[in-house]
């Protein structure tokens, strides 16, 4: 059993899931990651410098889709794992901003979430 900084014990019987569910897809979006990242047609060795007008375009407008969806999976990958963290210190389920309990379909809805509604809401 965790307990957090309300003394409210959240059981291992459902934390050992959890934990599970997170690491599964932390794996999952490093390898999504890994895969967009080498899509990228800037990482290409075979390409070719001296392309024409179109090509040149083409090459931006992937290298541009690439760096926005790397970004954002980096992003969720960080909120993953610090939801991983915050399970293994025992403080899963605690906003990290206020320090109350986010609420349970909140967390069943997004188990990686580290905020509760108030403070995301207001994050934004």
């Amino acid at each position: 059993m965790t307990k957090n900084s309300n003394n409210v014990s959240i059981p291992a019987k459902i934390l050992e899931p959890v934990r599970k569910f997170l690491e599964e897809e932390l794996k999952k979006l490093n390898q999504t990651k890994k895969s967009i990242d080498n899509a990228d047609p800037f990482k290409d060795e075979e390409r070719d410098n001296e392309n024409s007008l179109e090509d040149d375009v083409d090459e931006q407008i992937g290298h541009l889709d690439t760096e926005v969806k790397s970004k954002f999976l980096q992003k969720q990958i960080i909120q993953f794992r610090k939801a991983l963290t915050r399970l293994k210190v025992g403080k899963y389920g605690v906003c990290e901003e206020c320090g109350k309990m986010i609420d349970t379909d909140r967390l069943a809805v997004r188990p990686e979430t580290t905020l509760c509604i108030d403070c995301a809401k207001d994050k934004e």
